[in-house]
């Protein structure tokens, strides 16, 4: 039974990782900021739970034993989502993440696991593969990638495996309020006559969490591919034909209200990610 632990526990994906690590027979120490929140949760009893606050780290401390020297780490936590643009990712948490991670891994830890952003790729349009060189264009991304470049560096000092994975688009229970379609489900339980969106022509790639969570098990708890590793779906769909979809499964006849948004400056009109590696993996 492998031993797993779980940052961001008690986030949007981290509560359906756990789940699905649970599924899977691994047995799982859980960590996060909220402990009453983990206690809502239906995997709290479980799970080995243990609060743990990154600004209160303290690098003297062996934190590979703190957490029971699990055989392999999931690291979902990231704070101040969704401000993509603040120089925060960067000055605060950039520096304390690594050290968090470095200290696991001096101390032990071997296989790697982290939650990067299709961000990363920059303002690049069409098909994303991990083989294209990373070109971040907003705080979020830049700190993301720059993490995964020195976790690289630190593999010249210490043996451990290390894969990352790029996340792309989401949508389930739980998900933050902001997003398109937990905006549109508040309409819809409202019974608003419009919902105000862009023009909706942005072509992007959607999982749904599930899916999401499944994937990040399989891909952390297999050994034979390392490095970047797209977690999506592979197949392109507009913003527009997402809302739509949503509304005839949801039975709504709400009016869509086009274009009254701006389109968001900080991504590019049509991206997804290329799914090949993903697929060899779940293959394997």
């Amino acid at each position: 039974m492998k031993k797993v632990l779980v940052t961001g526990a008690t986030g949007f994906i981290g509560n359906y990782v756990i789940e699905e690590l649970l599924r899977l027979n691994c047995d799982v120490i859980a960590t996060s900021l909220h402990e009453e929140k983990a206690k809502q949760f239906d995997w709290h009893n479980k799970v080995k739970y243990l609060s743990f606050d990154l600004n209160d780290l303290d690098d003297s401390k062996n934190y590979f034993d703190y957490f029971g020297k699990p055989d392999l780490l999931i690291h979902l936590a990231w704070e101040g989502l969704p401000n993509y643009k603040s120089s925060f990712h960067v000055d605060e948490n950039l520096p304390r993440h690594f050290s968090f991670l470095s200290n696991l891994i001096r101390n032990g830890l071997k296989d790697v696991s982290i939650t990067g952003t299709c961000f990363e790729y920059g303002m690049k349009e069409g098909r994303l593969s991990e083989n294209m060189p990373s070109a971040p264009d907003n705080f979020y991304a830049i700190a993301k990638d720059l993490l995964r470049k020195q976790l690289e560096e630190l593999k010249s000092k210490y043996s451990f495996s290390l894969k990352w994975i790029r996340l792309f688009y989401m949508y389930g229970k739980g998900q933050n309020p902001k997003s398109i379609l937990a905006q549109l489900e508040k309409a819809i339980q409202n019974k608003e006559a419009v919902f105000n969106m862009s023009g909706g022509e942005q072509v992007r790639d959607y999982l749904p969490v599930e899916k999401v969570a499944e994937y990040i098990a399989k891909i952390a708890l297999q050994t034979e591919t390392d490095g970047i590793i797209n977690c999506c779906s592979g197949s392109p769909i507009s913003i527009k034909q997402l809302v739509e979809n949503y509304l005839r499964q949801k039975q709504s006849e709400i009016k869509l209200n086009l274009g009254f948004y701006p389109y968001p400056d900080y991504e590019p009109m049509a991206f997804w990610g290329d799914d090949r590696k993903l697929k060899s993996i779940l293959n394997e």
